[in-house]
């Protein structure tokens, strides 16, 4: 009896996927655990296994369709097996017995959707020579990782998903600026056709359904404080001047993520989820970074943020804030955050409203630091300073109770020896 290849949920939040490759062909021996085809989720690209041994029979859906979870995509049976046309599986023909061609596609079938062609990192030129799964070349030239110095552990020795994560990408040349994909914008190009229509991509659909849940039902309000960072300024200098060579610079966003950590374990009221009956309060604290990638925006997760030292911080962060971008992230690396922090001072946006991340209570807008002049008494001097708002959810949080929390937030950046107490 043949056996149906359904569309996975292959995140928590899925409800349908783009079939971005198929990696096996009509006719291809498979076996059950081996990757059938490239999916692309509501969150990243991930791999469509297969559940059973034996032949690839028929492809359903063509690469290009979005199709909802637990649709039949494809079928997996014995050589020779038919599938008929309202899905239900034929018995195999006698040895020697052609099959059938397959009927052709019915006029209202889906089709494939036109995507933007990407272009990727520049491969190795002998990368073909190597032992490797489609989606471990795939990922390689994305991440412009050298498959030859990549130590394989799959079947005999072949480089799979898991060994092009672990290896480090070949570092840029000499002098090269890189910018996250999401960064460098796109110009307006007249072709004579007054507009085009871009299919939405699984995360974009994502991202309206969330802020819909999100913005409407949920009642925000918003508290903006300014801090002084020069203090904090200066700790990061001679933090990073102590680090010398041994590589992985602090940012400023490493250490108001350990602020945020440690001011939400003073301030259990914001560490907090509203659920349809209750508040779920947490005893421990997993931050949210919002990383803007290609087509949106995905918030990875630095889990225990509070036990964390700020290096610990820093390479979890650019190594998640990567793999966001590459559109690799775990489902487990993207879910379970209990507070969040967006950051676009790096853009010399000086202040702006961040929209609460369901079931979260809260999320932190961070503009960027910009020398003022400050007085203090009757001396003026030029002091770092940084806005910081805090969209708080009504239902979750009060007032008195998000001042609060800021209040500690504050004292620990102005004063960076605080977050030693």
């Amino acid at each position: 009896m043949a056996t149906k290849v359904h569309m996975e949920a292959l995140s928590p939040t899925m409800e349908e996927g783009r079939l971005v490759k198929w990696n096996k062909k009509e006719g291809d021996a498979v076996k059950s655990g081996e990757t059938l085809a490239e999916v692309e989720t509501d969150k990243a690209v991930m791999e469509l296994v297969a559940r059973a041994d034996g032949q690839l029979l028929k492809v359903v859906v063509q690469e290009g369709t979005t199709v909802p979870v637990g649709n039949v995509v494809a079928w997996i049976g014995k050589p020779g097996e038919k599938v008929d046309g309202d899905g239900a599986a034929a018995p195999a023909k006698p040895a020697g017995t052609v099959a059938a061609p397959p009927a052709p596609a019915p006029k209202s079938a889906p089709q494939p959707v036109p995507q933007p062609v990407r272009q990727p990192a520049a491969a190795p030129a002998d990368a073909t020579r190597v032992k490797a799964s489609p989606l471990a070349r795939r990922m390689a030239q994305d991440a412009g990782v050298d498959l030859k110095l990549v130590q394989g552990s799959g079947p005999g020795g072949r480089v799979i998903k898991r060994d092009v994560e672990s290896a480090p990408a070949r570092p840029a040349a000499a002098g090269a600026t890189t910018y996250p994909v999401s960064r460098v914008p796109s110009p307006v190009v007249r072709t004579g056709v007054p507009y085009e229509d871009v299919p939405l991509s699984q995360i974009r659909k994502t991202i309206a359904k969330r802020l819909a849940a999100s913005i409407g039902p949920i009642p925000h309000f918003f508290l903006t404080t300014e801090i002084d960072m020069e203090r904090a300024a200066d700790a990061r200098e001679a933090i990073n001047k102590q680090l010398g060579e041994q590589g992985g610079k602090i940012s400023f966003n490493d250490i108001i993520i350990k602020a945020v950590a440690l001011a939400l374990m003073q301030h259990r009221a914001c560490n907090a989820w509203f659920q349809d009956d209750h508040i779920r309060y947490w005893n421990e604290v997993h931050v949210g970074m919002a990383v803007a990638i290609e087509d949106g925006l995905i918030t990875p997760v630095i889990r225990n943020a509070d036990q964390k030292s700020l290096r610990e911080i820093s390479a979890e962060s650019r190594e998640l804030a990567g793999r966001a971008r590459n559109r690799r992230l775990k489902p487990e690396e993207y879910t379970g955050g209990t507070f969040s922090v967006s950051n676009l001072g790096m853009f010399d946006i000086e202040h702006f409203t961040a929209v609460i991340n369901p079931p979260e209570a809260g999320i932190i807008a961070i503009g960027s630091i910009v020398p003022q002049a400050v007085a203090a008494g009757d001396t003026v001097s030029v002091r770092r300073r940084m806005k910081l708002t805090m969209s708080c959810d009504h239902r979750v949080i009060d007032g008195a109770t998000g001042a609060a929390f800021l209040r500690t937030l504050k004292q620990m950046l102005e004063n960076p020896l605080a977050m030693l107490l």
